[in-house]
């Protein structure tokens, strides 16, 4: 199973800002530290803080922050919620399943289980888990960046 951009970097800002060392951080921050859109990442943060992950400051000294302690926040139900579903293929879909053999087939239970397992696996996990190795992960995502050059005309 592969998850979505969306899914993906919605972990990637739990994980920054859980890393922070003041607890707190920016889009800009977040999106430059990955290297990914701040406009796609607005969307992702605005789920994030609806969901009641990530708290939104306003103002001067304002930021993201988590909503909830890291041992709080399961990773299953992040991922479960930001996939939107348990759709691994058509027949799951009902108004939209144009397959034949839906009634009769069998991979659907397969893959219904499959889908389970997947996210029983994944609610073992808390974000405090995730983070154990902050200090490594501090090193790669707060390291100074070289500055951008100017293109020469």
């Amino acid at each position: 199973m592969r998850l979505t951009t969306f899914t993906d970097y919605g972990l990637r800002v739990l994980i920054y800002v859980a890393t922070h060392p003041d607890g707190r951080a920016t889009i800009a921050e977040i999106a430059g530290a990955y290297g990914i859109s701040e406009h796609h990442l607005t969307k992702v943060v605005h789920f994030l803080g609806k969901e009641g992950f990530l708290e939104n400051i306003r103002g001067r000294g304002g930021g993201l922050m988590l909503a909830r302690d890291p041992a709080a926040i399961n990773v299953g139900d992040v991922v479960k919620r930001s996939e939107g579903g348990d759709v691994p293929a058509e027949c799951f879909e009902h108004e939209t399943d144009c397959c034949a053999i839906t009634a009769e087939c069998k991979l659907k239970v397969a893959l219904a289980e499959a889908v389970n397992a997947f996210y029983a696996q994944l609610r073992k996990y808390t974000l405090a888990d995730v983070i154990r190795n902050r200090k490594a992960l501090s090193k790669v995502l707060f390291a100074p960046r070289p500055a951008k050059r100017a293109a020469r005309a």
